[in-house]
């Protein structure tokens, strides 16, 4: 039995692999390597105490306490699940799917209100870059960012390009934090973001920059940075950063990433 090897085992195998690479994926952006890293051991330890060399006792305490730990984990980790759930959610392909059940009208619908939303996001960042005015827009997708939202001033405005301006404006009370955009509103600004302590990101990008990446760790919302220094406009998106871009540049990926 053991030496029968099929076509099953092979997909049973890979979906296995494929599943652990996604998982310590998630877990590396989450700074949780090390708690998989020994999750993993301990499982391999189970499994080897249990079905290999058959140690009843050690083999019965171990499986008492992977009962226990996998409802642990569920509440430790809880923000990383939801996390997951909410990736697959809005999977590419999973939004496409969804896509085939709505209609073509509502679809130009979505894509004029999508529309309206980027132009007067862009047109300020133009503005900003220009007089070097620093800016950090986060610009909600599937994930909510209410918690967020909490730790800034609510608005609640429509999104429109002057506002935008005067709230990051030098003097303004608001201009250090970041503006939450969700359901083409402007929520909130002034809010506080976490700080990525990526070691891959280069020393020249300041505190936006790395608060830009810490909310594109920790979900899967859009950052746009203007920097104060330089002018530079960016995007922080899924762990990445799009750096140096153009009007055209940031309208095109704006509208690839939120449709």
């Amino acid at each position: 039995m053991f030496f029968e090897f099929g076509i099953k085992d092979f997909i049973d195998i890979l979906l296995v692999a494929m599943m652990l690479y996604y998982i310590y994926r998630l877990m590396r952006d989450s700074r949780s390597l090390n708690v998989f890293i020994g999750i993993l051991v301990f499982v391999v330890v189970w499994i080897f105490v249990s079905l290999v060399l058959e140690m009843r006792l050690l083999g019965t305490i171990l499986d008492k306490l992977v009962s226990v730990g996998v409802i642990a984990l569920i509440v430790l980790f809880q923000e990383d699940i939801r996390k997951v759930l909410y990736n697959l959610g809005a999977h590419q392909r999973m939004r496409r799917l969804s896509q085939l059940f709505t209609s073509k009208k509502s679809r130009e619908r979505n894509k004029d209100s999508l529309k309206q939303d980027i132009m007067p996001v862009v047109m300020a960042c133009m503005n900003m870059s220009r007089n070097k005015v620093g800016a950090l827009i986060v610009m909600e997708r599937t994930m909510p960012l209410d918690e967020v939202v909490m730790t800034g001033d609510r608005i609640d405005a429509s999104i429109n390009q002057r506002l935008i301006e005067n709230i990051f404006f030098k003097n303004s009370p608001l201009h250090d934090g970041a503006m939450i955009i969700s359901q083409h509103r402007i929520k909130a600004a002034g809010c506080i973001l976490p700080v990525s302590h990526d070691l891959g990101i280069p020393k020249e990008l300041g505190l936006r920059h790395r608060s830009a990446m810490g909310i594109a760790q920790e979900s899967d919302a859009l950052a746009i940075v203007v920097s104060e220094e330089t002018g530079a406009i960016s995007i922080a998106f899924h762990g990445e950063f799009l750096l140096r871009l153009s009007a055209e540049e940031l309208e095109s990926n704006l509208t690839e990433k939120l449709s």
